[in-house]
């Protein structure tokens, strides 16, 4: 087989899962990380699944809408509305830019609770092929965390950026 006969396989379906703290590097570091690592999975007609929250979800969320011809869903815990406003306000930007492919709010029972984040990860990542995540640089644990060993256990593809 020659390079020129290998057929290119890009998952049909990914998910993101990142940290939420964002604030300590500038927005340009995020955008030139997601150009490097999102940018190549996210061909016309692969589906993101991103959680509703602030950091790193509304952050590739806004990216992936802007940049790419990605489909996209939003998966929230609970409701949209007990979602932090940036969080919200960046649904309601890709919304409007008529790029939502789909908001799936989940209403788990016990939200907010750890519980009910970490079942909204699994529901992403079953639906998934491959996981990027985005952890915060030197932690251990966390959602980010659990949603990656899920995959893991899934025998799932990942790619892991720390930041």
């Amino acid at each position: 087989m020659t390079s020129d006969d290998r057929e290119v396989l890009v998952p049909r379906a990914v998910t993101i899962t990142g940290t939420r703290s964002t604030d300590h590097r500038p927005l340009g570091e995020y955008q030139a990380l997601f150009r490097e690592w999102l940018f190549p999975f996210a061909a016309s007609g692969v589906r993101f699944y991103v959680g509703g929250a602030r950091g790193i979800d509304s952050l590739s969320l806004l990216w992936l809408a802007a940049e790419t011809e990605a489909e996209l869903v939003v998966v929230v815990p609970g409701t949209l509305a007990g979602q932090p406003d940036d969080a919200r306000q960046a649904v309601a930007v890709v919304r409007r830019q008529g790029r939502l492919e789909e908001l799936i709010e989940l209403d788990h029972p016990d939200h907010p609770s750890t519980e009910a984040y970490f079942h909204r990860n699994r529901w992403m990542v079953d639906r998934s092929e491959f996981v990027i995540g985005f952890p915060r640089s030197g932690s251990e644990g966390g959602g980010t965390w659990y949603t990656i060993g899920h995959a893991e256990r899934q025998g799932k593809a990942r790619l892991i950026l720390p930041v």
